[in-house]
C-alpha cells in the first residue's frame, strides 16, 4: 500500500465509486442520490482552488483502496485554521489499516498547512469510525441529535476534533 496525491484524471472514477457505495449502503454520507462525474469535476476543482489535499492509498497494481481529504469547516474568516476532514475506504479493503494510514497523512498535511483544528462529522452509530478517531487522539466535541433522516430513521451527528500544535503565530484577519 502506498500513499499518493489524487487527481481528477487518475482517481475521479474510483473516488466516485467509493462515494456512491457509501451513499447507497451506509450513513457515512447523508446523501440520497449517487454522485456523478460532473460533481467530481466540481469537487476536485474546489479542492485544488483551496489547496486542500486529496490523499489516496493504492495497492501494487495502482488500484485506489481509499482516500481522505479536508475542506472548509465554516466559511467565515475567523475559522481559517479549522477544517473538516473525511476518509473513505473501498468496501473490500476496510479493516486493513487503510484508514489509519490515510488519517495519519491527513493530520500531517494539516500540520504542514499550519492549521489548528481537524473536525470529523461522524454518524453517531458508526462505532468503527469513532474508534479510529479516538485511537488517533480525537476527542468528542458534541452531538447533534436528529441531524439527518436516512434509511427510515433519524441519525445523530457526532463531532470529533483534534487540536494541533500549529500555527505557531496565529493572526486575526
Amino acid at each position: 500500500m502506498k500513499l499518493v496525491n489524487c487527481n481528477y484524471e487518475q482517481h475521479a472514477a474510483s473516488i466516485l465509486e467509493i462515494f456512491n457505495e457509501a451513499i447507497a449502503n451506509s450513513t457515512a454520507l447523508y446523501e440520497y442520490k449517487p454522485r456523478t462525474m460532473e460533481t467530481m469535476k466540481t469537487w476536485f476543482a474546489t479542492k485544488e482552488t483551496n489547496r486542500f489535499p486529496v490523499i489516496g492509498t493504492e495497492n501494487d497494481a495502482g488500484e485506489l483502496l481509499g482516500f481522505a481529504s479536508y475542506g472548509t469547516f465554516r466559511a467565515f474568516p475567523a475559522n481559517k485554521y479549522t477544517v473538516e476532514h473525511s476518509v473513505y475506504v473501498q468496501k473490500d479493503h476496510r479493516g486493513k489499516g487503510v484508514s489509519v494510514a490515510l488519517m495519519n497523512a491527513t493530520i500531517a498535511k494539516a500540520t504542514d498547512a499550519d492549521l489548528h483544528t481537524l473536525i470529523g462529522g461522524i454518524d453517531a452509530a458508526n462505532s468503527v469510525s469513532i474508534a479510529l478517531h479516538e485511537k488517533l487522539g480525537f476527542s468528542h466535541a458534541g452531538t447533534i441529535r436528529h441531524a439527518a433522516f436516512k434509511f427510515g430513521r433519524w441519525l445523530d451527528l457526532a463531532f470529533y476534533q483534534l487540536i494541533l500544535q500549529t500555527p505557531m503565530n496565529p493572526i486575526d484577519g
